[in-house]
């Protein structure tokens, strides 16, 4: 697998757009012209942003989306079949173990790993890695017009970037088999009934949803959502014993939070709560 150069001419910041407003951080990844396709440079950064998002308290929740008709396409492989061959030569076992271990594995740990909800704004085709950086969100919209698509069958390769764990937990191992074998295009529509994507929307509708399903999300208790989503993560790897010793530790922790006691305060005094998110 070969590694992508850098863009020329384009700075990392152009290229991954971030901005945080009403305690949401959206990320947009600026690459039209390539279908959004991520390049390593794109890959680190996302990661950072991820990791910046878990630990500032002024973000509660973040929005990752796409420019023009792409959401992402996948790695950026354009280096070429010259470029492909000449890495393939050079090779030594254990390289593209490696390669993948510390890129398309960390971009999709770092979502998965991130403390605050994520939603995928999934605005035009996702394919290969693009797709699984979808499916890896814990919430996904998509606008009619999206698309995903398994692309690796298409180019003789496995597919990388956690799908193999991502599909069967979503769908179940039929349903993913079906769509990493044969590598056929899943229409927006299709992909909801299938359980991959929460709610499809007309295209001029994807951001403003985004918005008010962000901005509801980060107005919640931040640290009881935190927690939340590490236990339905881990719930399909654990044992019944494991799961529900998590969840009893979880709620020990929650409960020390200020949101807990809030949340008890404003049930006990029949109000809305007012979460601050500590």
């Amino acid at each position: 697998m070969p590694i992508s150069p850098r863009v020329p001419g384009n700075s990392v910041d152009s290229l991954v757009q971030h901005a945080t407003d009403n305690q949401v951080c959206r990320i947009t990844l600026n690459r039209p012209e390539a279908l959004n396709a991520i390049t390593p440079d794109q890959r680190e950064r996302i990661i950072e942003l991820l990791a910046d998002a878990s630990a500032g308290p002024a973000v509660r929740a973040v929005v990752l989306t796409g420019t023009g008709r792409g959401f992402c396409a996948g790695a950026d492989l354009r280096g070429g079949a010259a470029a492909a061959e000449r890495t393939s030569r050079d090779q030594v076992p254990g390289d593209v173990a490696r390669t993948i271990r510390l890129g398309a594995q960390r971009l999709i740990a770092a979502v998965l790993d991130c403390e605050k909800p994520v939603i995928a704004a999934v605005n035009g085709t996702a394919a290969g890695l693009g797709a699984h950086l979808a499916f890896a969100c814990d919430l996904v919209l998509a606008a009619e017009s999206a698309r995903f698509i398994e692309v690796f069958v298409r180019r003789g390769l496995v597919p990388d970037g956690g799908g193999a764990y991502l599909l069967p937990r979503l769908v179940g191992p039929q349903r993913a088999k079906e769509l990493m074998f044969f590598g056929d295009a899943l229409t927006a529509p299709d992909a909801e009934r299938l359980g991959l994507v929460n709610r499809v929307v007309p295209d001029e509708e994807l951001a403003k949803t985004a918005r008010e399903w962000a901005e509801r999300l980060a107005t919640g208790p931040t640290r009881a959502l935190a927690l939340t989503k590490q236990l339905v993560n881990a719930s399909l790897d654990t044992d019944r014993t494991t799961a529900f010793a998590a969840e009893a530790a979880a709620q020990e922790i929650n409960m020390t939070t200020e949101d807990a006691r809030e949340g008890v305060a404003s049930f006990v005094e029949r109000r809305g709560a007012e979460f601050k998110g500590g």
